[in-house]
């Protein structure tokens, strides 16, 4: 009699009759580093921010414009500046206040750029200054307020 454990059982690598795999294991896989992970977002959020980024943010002047769209669902939205030029992207976290912006809000914001290249710019800090009329707006906790 040997003191070696007995080895464990081997999956079967027989098919079904349907062309399948037993359940207990579907096939061999490699190790991979994403598996069963969710790939992560590009976009810096205010949690993913570095310290500096939000300190220049936060040090940088406030801005005016206009909510072009903002879809909760994905979690992000457009920014139309007072002055114009192009679209400022705005992050679900970069909102304060009690409301979910719509199209149409006046907003106020600082502008942080978005790595890697830092060619374009993400709006943080954007408070909502002026509902726009005539339109339902809903709270975070899902309350909706008519303007």
């Amino acid at each position: 009699m040997s003191s070696e454990p007995p080895p464990p059982p081997q999956p079967p690598t027989h098919q079904t009759s349907v062309g399948l795999l037993d359940t207990q294991q579907a096939r061999d896989r490699s190790p991979s580093p994403l598996r069963g992970n969710v790939v992560p977002s590009p976009l810096p959020t205010r949690r993913t921010r570095t310290f500096s980024a939000t300190v220049r943010a936060s040090q940088g002047p406030v801005y005016k414009g206009v909510c072009k769209c903002f879809c909760r669902s994905k979690g992000h939205g457009f920014i139309t500046p007072a002055d114009g030029g192009p679209d400022i992207f705005l992050h679900i976290s970069d909102v304060e206040g009690e409301y979910v912006p719509v199209e149409g809000d006046e907003v106020t914001y600082k502008m942080c750029s978005i790595p890697p290249k830092n060619e374009k710019l993400q709006a943080v800090e954007v408070v909502i200054t002026h509902l726009a009329p005539g339109t339902k707006h809903e709270t975070w906790s899902g309350h909706v307020v008519s303007s």
